[in-house]
Order: C-alpha cells, then structure tokens, then sequence
C-alpha cells in the first residue's frame, strides 16, 4: 500500500464544486516525472502536460511540431509522479482539427498509452464535432480559447485576443458551446480580464486564465516560466516566484571550480 493511498485525488467534479464554493483552482505545467512529483506534492489541483513542451521542452519556436507520440511520452512521465493533481493533456497540432474521427482516435490513444485523466483542445465552435466525438468515448475534455497557440500562424502574433466587439462575442458564444457539449472547464487565454470575468459568471463550468486577470475561477502558468528557469519570457501576466535560472548558474559554477580545484570530491565523498 503506498503512503499516498489515502490522498483525495482530484477530478473533474472536484473543480466543479471548487468554482460552486468559491475557491479558486491552481494549474501548473509539468512535462517530466521528477518535476511533477513535487508539483503534486505541493498540493497543485491540476497538472497540464502542455503541447508548451514544444518550446521548454524541445527548443522549437512553436508549439507545431510536438507529435502525438510525443505528447504521450511526456504525459506518462508525469502521470507516474502523480499521486493527487488531475493530469491534462494537450492534444497536438493536427491530432484534431478538420477530423473527428481521427480527433477521436488520438485522443484515445493519450488515455490508453499516457494514462492521463483528461485532455485538451484549443477552439471553439469549428471542434465542436471533435469535442463531442471524443466526449462520446467518455474522455473529459478541458476546451482552451483566445489566444491559441496552435493557430500562431494564422493570427501572426501573440497579441492579447478578443479586444474587438466581434470577436469578444464570438468568445461568448464559443465558451457557451464548449459548456454545451460538454467541457468540463475551459482555458481562457490572453484576453481582457473584464470579458474573462464575464464568461467565468455566464457559464457553470470552470474557468482557468493564463493572462485573463483575476475573475475567473482558476490560474495556469508555465513551471519553467513562474519559476525562473526559463528567463527569456516576460510577458506581463507572468509572476515569476523564483530565480532558478541564477541559482542553477551559482550552483554550476561552484561545482566546475570544485572539480577544477581538486577539491570535488573530498575524502568523505569517495569510497
């Protein structure tokens, strides 16, 4: 029996209640085991295994070229960390869009071979075929709209969305059809937080922002990014709660003068 047996996992439901009461629900990135056994242990609700791995993870400048296999790579090191946190996993680029039946098919392929417990899509109402496709195999689906990454290429930039009327309202109907078909929460990013707040309260199901302001039911940020590690990122949304990147450099650079010196290791450290 493991030492963790008795700790409440979290699911769907449990977000459901957390938005009905109130409280706010935390979502991290994790894309390895060791680092998501510590996400879950301090206590994170829900750990993404996010197609962003493409970026931290890789070095590609989009998050394009991660492949599914990929994915679920990434995501069953995290699961096998994972004691309490709901993992989600992204779908990738092309695993989806255009096909439900293949849509379906990939998304079966993360629960089986990852053992994650969710996944997730970005758009709104051109997925919606896929969405309930896959939601008919009884997978929980979480939707992601404003800015989505996947579509870089068609917007041309990572400016904020949904600042036009149009497009706010086409953000408004997208999240009540995500809602309809059966989401179990939504990603809000990169949108002004008035118009993120106002879908929070139009719709039952939770809402997570990265960028979106303080109104919605719950945040995502990038472990990497709120940690410091990755210092090249600096978008106005992010707090980082740490400096990792120097530390880690203090910590390197002591080391390669201690095996320079002769003095890494000393005599309690050798056999």
């Amino acid at each position: 029996m493991s030492v963790h047996s008795n700790v409440k996992k979290v699911t769907t439901h449990t977000l459901h209640e957390m938005k009905n009461a109130g409280q706010k629900i935390s979502m991290l990135t994790a894309y390895d085991f060791s680092m998501a056994r510590i996400v879950d242990e301090a206590g994170i609700d829900v750990i993404l295994v996010g197609d962003s791995a493409s970026n931290v993870m890789a070095g590609h400048e989009t998050t394009l070229p991660i492949t599914l296999d990929q994915m679920i790579y990434h995501a069953s090191s995290v699961v096998r960390a994972v004691q309490r946190s709901l993992v989600v996993v992204d779908m990738p680029f092309g695993s989806y869009q255009g096909n439900s039946k293949e849509a379906l098919s990939s998304a079966i392929k993360i629960m089986k071979e990852s053992g994650g417990h969710a996944v997730k899509l970005e758009g709104g109402q051109e997925i919606i075929e896929s969405i309930g496709r896959i939601l008919t195999a009884g997978i929980p689906v979480m939707g992601h709209l404003g800015l989505t990454p996947q579509s870089i290429y068609k917007f041309g930039t990572y400016v904020v969305r949904a600042k036009e009327d149009e497009e706010a309202q086409r953000l408004i109907e997208d999240a009540k059809a995500l809602e309809a078909v059966g989401c179990f929460a939504i990603v809000l990013e990169k949108i002004p937080a008035q118009l993120a707040e106002k879908v929070a309260q139009m719709v039952s199901i939770p809402i997570i922002g990265i960028g979106a302001g303080n109104g919605v039911d719950g945040q995502v940020l990038v472990v990497h990014d709120m940690l410091g590690i990755n210092n090249e990122f600096n978008p106005r949304f992010l707090r980082k709660y740490n400096n990792l990147h120097e530390q880690m450099m203090n910590s390197f650079h002591a080391y390669i003068k201690d095996v320079r010196s002769g003095d890494f290791p000393n005599e309690s450290e050798q056999y």
